[in-house]
């Protein structure tokens, strides 16, 4: 757009301006009218040049009407908005707070608070109820507590703690720095609430995992007589899909329709959400077939609903009728199969997305892809899609970050993951999670312990996983002093409350470490009943210590809760083969069969040359078996010549008969995949399996025999954690 020369008489370079009191004197100047019209940086500069020309720039409110096009319009530019500033000799209120507001939505929002520094001590003006609000959106953005606890008090101080605005801001800045009973205090106190004071606690909740607290602000807001709105219907619909509540999700979804709260698209996708996640298929798909409109989460969400289910072929049928095949529908399925724990079939279509060339992967493609190499050990693929993030240039955020070191992590390669995290600048709590938790499968728990505290250095506060990884890094590394501690100073030190993940994990220390009574005492006075995974912790640790009486209870509360665990039966039975008590044992096969339950078979996967292979106890069905055979038999004869001799009482004791245990042992899976490995790849390579049960203690030892004889080093991922053999010893050092 050229800029019109208009004829106007000329204003002195420093002219005398009007009052305070008159400041919007040029608010009609032509030149004024035309910032309105720009639609590029290129034109707004002509404009300030003109103004620059004939003095108008120099009025503080003309001024203020240039920053906020540089600052706010579709097509600002910060670093050309604080040039301008930068010239206004006396920058007016509004100028001041166009430029913290511009900081705090922008990708630096620290800029903001380094701009409110400036105000405090160039400008006469003081922060007013428009200033507010942006500073704690910066403090919000960068998660930071201290921070936007001063701008409340400052709030306080200068009596605009009444404020709706503000306090809506207050709420949310809480929840973001996850103190949801911080944000709530203040809407409590609040003297009046709107619509966004209600919408913002809601949500808070709904973000924070509290949905029974967001459904029982809906009702005190329909008690209230505070008429609800989209937003508000959006953050309940989400509280019933995280809550699984499908009556409650159905009833909101005729009042929704009662109310007539616009029925948007937007609202309509978080309906059909609300009744995958909780479950009923069915509804979403009578409600998709009369949606009036629909556009790509509308489709992939019914689409991902049949997949999760198992309803594949549904799923496809989707898949076919969409109208537009892009990347969404390919995530939704390749996702599905990875939740479902079908990670073949997730990378199978990833594959066939490449060879399509009808969409280009993107983040969400590569963080569930990820996630299945993860599971399968598939660290070949893994590296490659790192590779493909490089090259790509794509920008290595949080959430990537995340997968990729998990990835490495669980693939066994944590120098890799280490690289990962130390090469990122922003590093969330998930990342640091993540990395945490690599440390502990592999056993290093001094230096998952140390990276804790490097987390806190660096003002990331932990949360609940946190916690998780850091007390399972202390099982696997057997430091149950340093579990204690940090079991015990949850609460009181970092204001995480125990949930029954971290008793599990408690549990898991201290039985592991043989303090069995210690383990029960704790479980008899949780807070909350004990969950599943809190028995089977302390039924492991009795098969570790071989204390049946207590393995009794353990199994029996266990199964109370869920009746068709199998690996309860077996742990048990277990126990009872070890203590020689073999009527006990074909008691508990023989139940097993009553109730049609049956052993999940071990299974044990390597990757070589980017292709995954698996066994199963006994497998014959690989192309290479009589290879991978006659190789077991030459590990065999070269361990009986050491003096090795198999440990039968680790034979899973549902194999009663004595004169097939042998045979039985060296059939295991993790035997079968650790010859393949020897045939197929070279002596430098490591060679790396993934088993989906725990490593029997026979296993085990032979893996050690097997690295010194052979000169390998053997990675192994059971169910719990690493094992790195090397040299005839492992990095568990027999603690596992």
């Amino acid at each position: 757009m050229a800029i019109p020369n208009p004829c106007l008489v000329s204003l002195p370079r420093y002219p005398s301006l009007p009052s305070q009191r008159d400041d919007r004197y040029f608010a009609n100047h032509p030149i004024l009218s035309l910032i309105d019209q720009c639609s590029e940086t290129k034109q707004l500069n002509q404009i300030h040049a003109q103004m620059l020309r004939i003095g108008l720039f120099f009025d503080p409110f003309s001024a203020s009407r240039l920053l906020a096009a540089a600052a706010l319009s579709p097509f600002s530019s910060l670093d050309y908005a604080l040039k301008v500033f930068d010239q206004i000799p006396h920058p007016n209120l509004y100028s001041w707070n166009t430029l913290i507001r511009a900081y705090a939505s922008s990708s630096n929002p620290h800029h903001s608070l380094l701009i409110f520094l400036r105000m405090l001590h160039q400008s006469a003006d003081f922060s007013d109820k428009f200033t507010f609000p942006f500073l704690i959106k910066a403090a919000s953005e960068l998660e930071d507590l201290f921070t936007g606890k001063v701008f409340h008090g400052m709030v306080i101080k200068v009596s605009l703690g009444s404020d709706v605005f503000i306090l809506n801001s207050l709420i949310h800045f809480y929840a973001k720095c996850r103190e949801l009973g911080l944000g709530y205090r203040v809407f409590v106190n609040m003297p009046r609430r709107d619509v966004v004071s209600w919408n913002s606690m809601i949500t808070a909740f709904v973000q924070g995992g509290c949905p029974e607290e967001a459904l029982q602000l809906f009702r005190e807001m329909e008690t209230e007589n505070v008429k609800p709105n989209h937003i508000t219907m959006l953050g309940v619909l989400s509280a019933c899909a995280n809550k699984s509540d499908l009556e409650f999700g159905r009833w909101v979804h005729s009042y929704i329709e009662r109310k007539s709260i616009g029925e948007s698209l937007i609202l309509r996708n978080a309906m059909l959400d609300m009744y995958i996640k909780c479950g009923s298929v069915e509804d979403a798909k009578r409600l998709f077939d009369n949606m009036p409109e629909k556009d790509i989460v509308s489709w992939t969400t019914v689409l991902f609903g049949y997949a999760t289910i198992g309803d594949y072929d549904a799923a496809w049928g989707i898949f076919d009728a969409m109208p537009n095949q892009d990347i969404a529908a390919w995530n939704a399925l390749i996702s599905a199969y990875e939740q479902c724990g079908k990670p073949k079939e997730a990378l199978k279509l990833f594959h066939e997305l490449q060879l399509s060339k009808t969409a280009k992967p993107d983040e969400v493609t590569l963080v569930s892809t990820l996630s299945a190499c993860a599971q399968l050990g598939a660290m070949d693929l893994g590296g490659w899609i790192h590779v493909y993030i490089k090259k790509q240039r794509m920008k290595l955020n949080c959430h990537l970050t995340t997968s990729l070191i998990d990835m490495y992590c669980k693939c066994g390669d944590l120098q890799k993951a280490l690289v990962v995290f130390h090469s990122v600048e922003r590093k969330d709590v998930f990342v640091w999670s993540a990395m945490i938790a690599g440390l502990a499968m592999h056993g290093h728990g001094k230096d998952a312990i140390d990276m804790l505290l490097k987390m806190q250095e660096a003002k990331i506060k932990p949360n609940a996983v946190t916690f998780t990884n850091i007390l399972c890094a202390c099982s696997h590394a057997g430091l149950v002093e340093e579990g204690r501690t940090f079991f015990y100073s949850m609460e009181l030190v970092y204001g995480v409350l125990p949930g029954v993940n971290h008793y599990a994990c408690m549990v898991d220390i201290l039985g592991r470490a043989g303090l069995l009574e210690e383990a029960l005492e704790l479980i008899e006075k949780m807070p909350m009943a004990p969950a599943a995974s809190v028995w089977g912790a302390l039924l492991g640790a009795c098969t570790i210590h071989e204390n049946v009486e207590l393995a009794e209870r353990a199994c029996g509360c266990l199964l109370k809760l869920e009746p068709r665990n199998h690996g309860a039966y077996v742990l048990l039975s277990n126990i009872y083969a070890k203590a020689g008590k073999w009527d006990r044992v074909s008691g508990l096969r023989k139940l097993m069969r009553d109730v049609g339950l049956k052993k999940e078979p071990g299974c044990s996967s390597i990757e070589v040359d980017g292709i995954v292979h698996e066994f199963l106890v006994g497998d014959n069905s690989h192309p290479s078996s009589k290879k991978i055979y006659a190789k077991l038999d030459e590990i065999a004869a070269r361990l009986e010549t050491i003096g090795y001799v198999p440990n039968k009482s680790h034979l899973l004791q549902l194999v009663e008969e004595d004169d097939v245990k042998e045979q039985a042992l060296l059939l295991h899976s993790e035997k079968l995949a650790i010859a393949f490995g020897l045939i197929s790849t070279g002596q430098s390579q490591p060679i790396r399996i993934v088993k989906n049960l725990r490593v029997c203690g026979d296993c085990h030892s032979v893996a050690k025999l097997v690295s010194k004889l052979y000169d390998r080093e053997i990675l192994l991922r059971d169910r719990y954690r690493f094992h790195h053999f090397r040299e005839g010893r492992c990095s568990c050092m027999d603690y596992w």
